[in-house]
């Protein structure tokens, strides 16, 4: 699913509101969410799952094409934690969830 079907799907469920504003809804959330864990917070949806910062620290890493060693600059990275409920729902869905990932052979020329 991608943010176009999401703002699809809420303007089909809710009909009171235009594709604009399912469109303004979308993106005031996404904002919302990624402004709070820029700042380093936790945002927990109950029932959904919860979103955290992870902090990796600096390491030494090594090019795999030369074998030399490359200092790697520490990192902050979002993570998602999936709910009891989400991950309960998931499990006992009876499709695989892949559907979107098919790949389809390449032709010969």
């Amino acid at each position: 699913m991608t943010r176009s079907d999401l703002v699809d799907q809420l303007a089909e469920r809710f009909t009171q509101l235009t594709h604009r504003d399912a469109e303004l809804a979308v993106k005031t959330i996404l904002d919302a969410l990624s402004e709070a864990l820029e700042n380093g917070h936790r945002v927990e949806i109950r029932g959904f799952g919860s979103f955290s910062v992870s902090h990796r620290p600096a390491r030494v890493g090594r090019n795999p094409r030369s074998g030399e060693q490359v200092m790697v600059p520490e990192k902050r990275l979002p993570h998602f934690k999936p709910g009891k409920s989400l991950r309960m729902q998931v499990d006992q869905s009876p499709g695989s969830g892949e559907k979107d990932l098919a790949v389809e052979p390449a032709s010969k020329p």
